[in-house]
């Protein structure tokens, strides 16, 4: 797995003073970027080979601004031209929240979805999780 710890900001913060639903999602794309490397080392936008098709997102308990959270990214299931991006939020010793993005390996001047190489599939490989 992958692991990035984040400091929340008071401004991620709702009007009941929890770290708002509308940040974890954002917090587990920048969490995603070790997953980006694997298949644009450069993350140049200009050649982006990766496209979005489904994020979710489940809200486990509250969170607050002043204490650290950690967001642990591994992969699920890999199939011929996607993938999926598993992910936890921890604050405290306690899980705040997981999720699942199913990205796509996309060929964006054909628009359409290309297989995923045997060396990246490799290396995705090296991150599975349960």
């Amino acid at each position: 797995m992958f692991y990035i710890e984040l400091q929340p900001r008071f401004s991620d913060t709702d009007a009941l003073g929890h770290i708002s639903n509308t940040t974890l999602p954002v917090w587990f794309e920048q969490a995603r970027l070790p997953l980006f490397r694997i298949f644009h080392p450069t993350l140049d936008v200009k050649t982006w080979p990766l496209i979005i098709a489904r994020v979710e997102i489940d809200f486990v308990a509250q969170s607050f601004w002043h204490l650290p959270v950690e967001v642990r990214t591994g992969i699920g299931k890999i199939g011929n031209s996607s993938f999926q991006a598993v992910q936890e939020a921890w604050q405290d010793g306690q899980l705040i929240a997981r999720g699942k993005a199913v990205l796509i390996h996309f060929d964006y001047e054909a628009e359409k979805a290309v297989s995923i190489s045997e060396e990246t599939r490799s290396q995705l490989a090296e991150h599975m999780i349960e």
